[in-house]
């Protein structure tokens, strides 16, 4: 929501929309300091919060040094080397968007440490897969997770496609779809995934961002899914109690 505008809100609250949660995002260009992503990460506790809640919606995020930033070392190591300071902050309800972006060693130990700060802290995790090479970055991924001996059931991968699917669901993580309007993957495509591999374990997010995205992706695959034939209560499942279920692992969550 950070890119979005007031309009948005208005939109996603006259949708049904009544909780939402922003993972820490690429600014769009390159950062040039760390302080800048630390007054990202005050901007999204603080003012995103009370914007939302003018609008009736519950805001909360997560907070992370995002894949695109793990490239540039100093910035990363001094933005992890506070960050857990504003993992315990209120509305803050994981750690995310973590993972890989071009699979580089850099990124790698970025992921890695952010895997433990949570582990420790038990937050639920939202993990990024890369756009290119996906299957290799989400299998270096399982053994990153694997070596960080993260709890599975606690662990989001993200930005699932018809290719990688089947291979996140073969994890005890929840697999994540981000649907676009026009890109990537559209509500067809999402509801074509789900009618070959059901609802359980799987989260359906909204694209909200600099390009062409939409805010109102959950709301429009939920009338796909009715067209398609599901019943009120698989997209209530899905759509409701599977978010609900799992960020409510979060001890700063409060379950709907």
């Amino acid at each position: 929501m950070y890119s979005r505008t007031t309009d948005d809100y208005e939109k996603m609250i006259l949708s049904g929309i009544k909780t939402v949660i922003e993972p820490s995002f690429w600014l769009g260009q390159a950062r040039t300091s760390s302080k800048t992503l630390i007054d990202y990460w005050e901007y999204l506790i603080n003012f995103e919060r009370a914007r939302a809640r003018e609008f009736g919606i519950n805001h909360y995020c997560a907070i992370s040094v995002n894949p695109k930033e793990a490239n540039n070392s100093q910035l990363a190591n001094e933005s992890l080397d506070v960050m857990a300071n504003y993992l315990s902050k209120e509305g803050v309800v994981a750690v995310g968007e973590i993972g890989f972006d071009m699979i580089t060693k850099e990124e790698e130990k970025v992921f890695a440490r952010q895997l433990v700060m949570a582990e420790e802290l038990k937050m639920p995790v939202i993990i990024h897969t890369p756009h290119i090479n996906k299957v290799e970055g989400i299998k270096k991924t399982f053994d990153i997770i694997k070596n960080c001996n993260a709890t599975k059931s606690r662990i989001i991968i993200d930005h699932n496609t018809e290719e990688t699917i089947e291979l996140s669901l073969s994890y005890d993580v929840i697999a994540g779809i981000t649907v676009y309007p026009y890109t990537k993957v559209s509500s067809i495509r999402a509801v074509n995934m789900l009618k070959k591999y059901g609802t359980d374990r799987i989260l359906i997010n909204s694209s909200a961002d600099w390009g062409v995205s939409d805010p109102l992706s959950v709301p429009k695959t939920a009338i796909q899914m009715e067209k398609d034939g599901f019943s009120k209560n698989e997209i209530e499942q899905l759509l409701f109690h599977n978010p609900n279920n799992f960020f409510k692992q979060s001890k700063n969550y409060v379950p709907l």
